[in-house]
């Protein structure tokens, strides 16, 4: 496969067949804007790609890749990961089912891997149909994160109006706080203060960190994570130039739009975060995953059974997910680009320079 210059080849993964996901797979890439940004290559089977497109009634066509490798760059393309016939059942749970969208995501995580495509965009999958000896994670991140050797990434979910991460994702809340340590907090800014730097162009990134307790634990009165724990990481993260502030209570922080002054905000738990992103965020949210050496991006919702195969289903999260892997494709090429040139690197310094004088801490 060869890839043009200024449109990239974006994966698409399935997700699970008997959810949403192929549904506004096809009602997104129906879109002819689609089509003007990037080459999209969808991981899944022919059959089932007919079996929603006879139901949705929409005049989607596709290309599909063969042995021989060739990408149709004026149409969708479909690479076929299976051949048998599945028994497609919409909108129900089906252990057995789970199986394939785990072989869309081994397929686009092996042309990942091989430069085949330069971005991901996932479908959602069922996190328990899924399971299986070669899948034994909570979700697509952890997956991506072991299979591209990373220690540790961050899901990061993008708005227009708002970016927020979660320092523990699909856990418990009763092991939630047995997961909250100085050295989780840092390694996640480390990882949230480079991804906003080369992958959304912010030369001097500002993240707020909320605290794990009500009202930031009331010093030490409702629990004292914030002080023995969260304080001094934020002061170390300091230490290694990332500009953190905290911690934040976060009721009042979200409810008073104090997220409005940062570039992201670190939550300590999953519904800490996705809850008041998905409240309050002005546009379709997206799931990015933070830290991994290619761009993997998300809609900000599950598979949906309950609509599933009824045709009307929402596409625009996912919508704006390809849209965003594309941006976030430019972006960090251009910030590439940068770094390899010297007179764009200096200037950069000096910009930064700049910027280090002007900023000024917050409480």
């Amino acid at each position: 496969m060869s890839q043009e210059t200024e449109k990239p080849i974006i994966g698409i993964t399935c997700g699970d067949i008997n959810g949403i996901g192929i549904e506004i797979i096809i009602k997104s890439l129906a879109d002819n804007r689609i089509l003007d940004i990037c080459t999209p290559i969808v991981y899944a089977n022919t059959k089932s790609i007919n079996f929603y497109r006879k139901i949705l009634d929409e005049n989607f066509q596709f290309s599909i890749i063969k042995e021989d490798g060739k990408i149709n760059f004026k149409q969708p393309n479909i690479v076929n990961c299976w051949d048998e016939d599945i028994n497609i059942t919409p909108g129900k749970l089906n252990e057995d089912i789970g199986k394939y969208a785990f072989f869309s995501l081994q397929a686009a995580v092996k042309d990942l891997k091989g430069n085949k495509i330069a971005g991901l965009v996932t479908a959602p999958i069922h996190k328990k149909t899924i399971q299986s000896d070669e899948f034994t994670y909570s979700g697509h991140t952890p997956y991506l994160r072991d299979n591209f050797q990373k220690d540790d990434v961050a899901m990061l979910m993008i708005a227009e109006n708002m970016r927020v991460a979660v320092l523990t994702e699909h856990i418990p809340v009763s092991e939630i706080a047995q997961h909250v340590t100085k050295e989780a907090i840092v390694r996640k800014l480390e990882i949230i203060n480079e991804s906003l730097k080369k992958d959304f162009d912010i030369n001097k990134p500002k993240i707020a960190v909320l605290g794990l307790n009500p009202h930031a634990g009331d010093e030490g009165l409702i629990g004292n994570e914030e002080i023995t724990i969260i304080k001094p990481a934020i002061q170390a993260a300091k230490q290694k130039n990332i500009l953190a502030f905290g911690p934040y209570s976060a009721d009042g922080f979200f409810a008073h739009a104090q997220y409005e002054k940062f570039d992201a905000v670190l939550a300590m738990y999953h519904d800490q975060g996705l809850i008041p992103f998905k409240s309050l965020a002005n546009s379709e949210g997206v799931n990015y995953t933070a830290g991994l050496p290619i761009v993997r991006t998300s809609p900000d919702h599950g598979t949906a059974f309950d609509i599933a195969g009824k045709g009307i289903a929402h596409h625009e999260s996912f919508m704006e997910a390809i849209f965003k892997c594309v941006d976030i494709w430019r972006t960090r090429k251009e910030y590439d680009e940068a770094r390899k040139n010297p007179l764009q690197r200096n200037s950069a310094k000096v910009i930064a320079n700049m910027e280090d004088e002007k900023v000024t801490e917050e409480e």
